[in-house]
């Protein structure tokens, strides 16, 4: 599916409707430009007040290759936003690093200070706002990127702030692929290093179950490499613990042969409709062939416009085998069909504007394990469109060659998930009270929440409490926090789905 993509005509009603960059979610805090020659103010990780002084951040400037940034510098207001306009943080100091000793120098500043609050950006599109941060320090990854392919050994060398976009650009001139997301300007290091679902999952596996190595630059600003033979503890954590162990500054993937040209589109259908399409999807996935992906999208946008549901289509096998795959869609009843051939690259950018994080927005997610009647029942009968408002639920598929893997292999451990449940609402910033859109989706939702098992560390949300996020690791929760005492004990990145050290 597309991950997260909305109907293009709603999609395009929401974000004409999304101009105030003001939100529910903005930041009360403000922070003056700096006079040259002053002190900053900061804030550690657990909320204490902390002055950096001028000398300090002098000596930093001058060891960086990259720039260093601070409130009224020129390009500190662009470097300090992420995708989603609902977070407006304004860090005390925003660091560039254009390689691996910048990123070293910055993780040893942040934590000889007294443990700044530290928020790692790569693409800026986590849901919860964790890439930014008030009054802290973000590393911004922006200028760190390049992709290096061996196309004879079936290789690509990721840096750490590369977005999905140029790996699949440089990877699919050989006609060779790596799974991974579906909207092309996401970074590489926070999809990657909490699963990474995308169009080729089901055939391939997550992105984590195609990394053969990483780099890292753990939180005593050593430089570390992981692999299956070496710190193994921490190659396991990474592939599924999000940020808990430091900043990957170099993926190595495993590509696979794959033709440039794929069969996908959307198969569309009428609203009153969603139920018989749910059903046949939760009968039909944990038999589909794993070259085909499918998504579903239930959506109503603002105003008197009709909803729809559509399924969304990406198969990567034969194209003479594709109308046998597609049978048990065509035969649910669609009103409408946009299928066929189509570059993959190209299909990675095509919902590249869709992505609800470039909208106010807000979003309850879950994983579930199969679509019983229950469930199906209720999201289509508790399903509260309003006029002020888009509201979308929609789905985004496993099995495969996903649950193939065992679940105590890597950190992340929900292989066993048909697909991730989500549902979100968007309205006009500045102009709605966003009260009533908010509560109607958590009331949504609170009915939905029963039917769900933990949820993607990728969509965390900022209610999500510690035993949430414990309980979401499941079994695998008191290896990572062992392998979180070993390289961040003092829990220096803590802005993700945090594992608490102990030590």
């Amino acid at each position: 599916m597309q991950r997260r993509a909305f109907v293009q005509s709603a999609v395009a009603t929401a974000a004409a409707l999304s101009v105030s960059p003001k939100s529910v979610f903005a930041s009360p805090l403000g922070i003056p430009a700096r006079r040259k020659g002053s002190d900053v103010e900061a804030v550690t990780g657990d909320g204490k007040p902390v002055t950096l002084t001028d000398a300090a951040l002098e000596e930093l400037r001058a060891r960086l290759r990259g720039s260093l940034l601070l409130a009224g510098d020129e390009g500190y207001e662009d470097a300090r936003l992420i995708l989603n306009p609902s977070f407006d943080k304004r860090p005390a100091l925003i660091a560039q690093p254009t390689g691996v000793a910048d990123v070293r120098t910055a993780v040893d500043f942040a934590r000889d200070n007294g443990g700044l609050l530290l928020a790692v950006k790569c693409g800026g599109h986590s849901f919860s706002g964790q890439s930014t941060c008030d009054r802290g320090m973000m590393i911004d990854l922006s200028r760190f990127r390049d992709v290096r392919v061996d196309p004879s050994h079936r290789r690509a060398w990721v840096t750490g702030g590369s977005l999905l976009g140029q790996v699949d650009h440089e990877t699919m001139a050989f006609d060779l692929v790596t799974p991974l997301g579906t909207v092309s300007h996401t970074g590489v290091g926070g999809l990657v290093t909490g699963g990474g679902f995308g169009r080729l999952a089901r055939r391939f596996g997550l992105s984590i179950d195609n990394l053969l190595a990483v780099d890292v630059v753990t939180a005593d600003g050593q430089l570390r490499h992981a692999s299956p033979d070496e710190n193994q503890d921490l190659f396991w954590g990474v592939r599924g613990g999000g940020g808990n162990y430091g900043i990957v500054t170099s993926f190595e993937f495993q590509l696979h042969p794959m033709q440039r040209q794929v069969i996908a589109g959307a198969i569309t259908f009428p609203i009153a409709k969603a139920r018989d399409v749910l059903t046949m999807l939760g009968g039909y996935l944990p038999e589909a062939p794993d070259e085909l992906n499918l998504g579903f999208t239930m959506v109503q946008p603002p105003g008197d416009a009709p909803g729809s549901v559509v399924v969304d289509v990406c198969y990567s096998g034969a194209a003479a085998s594709v109308d046998r795959a597609l049978a048990p869609v065509r035969a649910a009843g669609s009103t409408s069909e946009q299928i066929g051939p189509v570059d993959y690259v190209a299909l990675q950018r095509s919902t590249d504007w869709q992505d609800p994080r470039a909208q106010g927005m807000y979003l309850k997610s879950g994983f579930v394990t199969d679509l019983r009647p229950e469930l199906v029942n209720t999201i289509v009968e508790r399903f509260r469109p309003d006029p002020r408002r888009l509201t979308v639920t929609f789905f985004q598929f496993g099995g495969g060659a996903i649950s193939r893997v065992a679940p105590e292999s890597t950190a992340f451990s929900q292989r066993d998930v048909l697909g991730n449940l989500l549902t979100a609402a968007s309205w006009r910033f500045g102009v709605d009270d966003p009260t009533d859109h908010i509560a109607a989706t958590r009331a949504y939702w609170t009915a939905l929440e029963p039917f769900t098992h933990g949820f993607y560390v990728n969509d965390l949300e900022l209610e999500a409490t510690a035993a949430a996020i414990q309980a979401n690791y499941r079994q695998n929760h008191e290896r990572l926090v062992a392998v979180k005492n070993t390289y961040d004990p003092g829990n220096l990145f803590r802005l993700n789905a945090n594992v608490k050290p102990t030590a």
